[in-house]
């Protein structure tokens, strides 16, 4: 792919500020809009089975928003079908307006020759008869998700009504209990909404443009990373997505921004929080030590004595800059830093006011700092969270 000349130049620091505010982390936030304005302007929200202090498709509405009531997280996704649960950077919640722009994966799942998962004769047939009769319901509630305890093994309920989910004649329509809730697409998702007739071509040029809308400015993997597109989808596309290249100081490849973030210099509050380390702001790892100078891994699946920054360290965000780590738990009423990692003397103030907000919003009246890495930098964060919390 020939890429046109450039038509800006941005400074690092440009370009990070633009990130982030087209994030939502820098400015006013939207609260009018709230927690479906917030699923809206990131395009994709991820989920994740672990939950700390709360799940992630939470944290990243309190981390734009702050202290947004739980249930009222769960019902702007859930009620009046404002969204659905699909395949895009990871099992993600999206805005219902962008069911037909997902039926190129559709397309591609149905075409799709092998499966890891055996589908047995009828069970596909049962499901969408069940669903007609009886649902919405849970894999339990078709016959059970499971045929022994092991994750994987799936049973052929289970089997049937995600290839279902997959092929878009089935809807997840809720979480409940962190399963799954699902239901016939026809009955879900809004009639005129409930086609294949874009090609790919047309889906994949709106995924790339709400992606470098979402992202500010990124390059080919950034932007193909955001909804797990290929590089070569990318490239089919972009010339006509209505993004334009540009350069970025200290970037090896070429970058691609949204030109509205572009007309303006991102200005404003910068936002001071906790981020779930399924946040899309840093989702791309090479993205984020680009942006942020800052090397994240989620450890939760690296056994113990590995661990660098704990279980589920969580990146704090401060002035806009990624500052430290917290790995929390909870105890009672008490949030727990069970270690806490800071980037120099500068980061305290930061990483003590996202604790304590953090804290109000999981209803703890407390927070407790058992390790620091810098030992030097212990007292200074407690005397800092104890005056906030006085």
């Amino acid at each position: 792919m020939t890429t046109p000349p450039p038509t800006a130049e941005l400074t690092a620091d440009e370009a990070r500020r633009i990130a982030l505010k087209a994030q939502g982390f820098l400015g006013t936030p939207d609260r009018r809009a709230g927690v479906r304005g917030v699923l809206r302007h990131l395009g994709a929200v991820q989920l994740d089975t672990i939950s700390v202090l709360a799940r992630s498709h939470e944290l990243i509405p309190y981390a734009r928003l702050g202290a947004v009531g739980r249930t009222t997280v769960e019902n702007a996704y859930w009620k009046d079908t404002h969204a659905f649960e699909y395949w895009s950077h990871a099992a993600c919640i999206l805005p219902i307006e962008e069911w037909p722009h997902f039926a190129f994966r559709r397309r591609a799942y149905r075409a799709r020759p092998q499966w890891h998962h055996h589908l047995p004769d009828g069970a596909y047939d049962q499901v969408i008869k069940q669903l007609r009769t009886e649902g919405p319901l849970t894999a339990t509630e078709l016959g059970g998700a499971k045929k022994t305890s092991e994750w994987w093994d799936w049973s052929g309920t289970k089997v049937a009504v995600e290839r279902a989910l997959m092929y878009g004649e089935v809807v997840c329509v809720e979480r409940r209990g962190w399963k799954r809730v699902y239901d016939l697409a026809e009955r879900a998702v809004p009639a005129s909404l409930l086609h294949d007739e874009l090609d790919d071509t047309e889906c994949l040029r709106r995924l790339v443009r709400l992606a470098g809308q979402s992202l500010g400015v990124g390059t080919r993997a950034d932007i193909a990373d955001y909804h797990r597109l290929k590089g070569e989808q990318v490239d089919q596309v972009i010339a006509d997505s209505g993004l334009v290249p540009v350069t970025v100081a200290g970037w090896s490849k070429p970058a691609w921004a949204d030109p509205a973030a572009l007309e303006t210099v991102p200005r404003g509050r910068h936002r001071t929080t906790l981020l779930s380390p399924f946040d899309s702001l840093i989702w791309e790892r090479a993205r984020t030590e680009r942006l942020f100078g800052f090397t994240h891994r989620l450890e939760a699946y690296v056994p113990k004595p590995k661990r660098v920054h704990g279980y589920f360290a969580m990146p704090v965000l401060s002035g806009g800059r990624l500052v430290g780590r917290v790995d929390p738990a909870r105890e009672g009423r008490t949030l727990v830093a069970r270690q806490v990692s800071l980037d120099g003397p500068k980061a305290v103030h930061g990483v003590a006011q996202a604790l304590v907000e953090a804290a109000s919003w999981v209803g703890c009246t407390d927070v407790r700092v058992e390790r620091v890495d810098a030992p030097d930098l212990r007292d200074p964060l407690t005397g800092e969270l104890a005056r906030a919390l006085a």
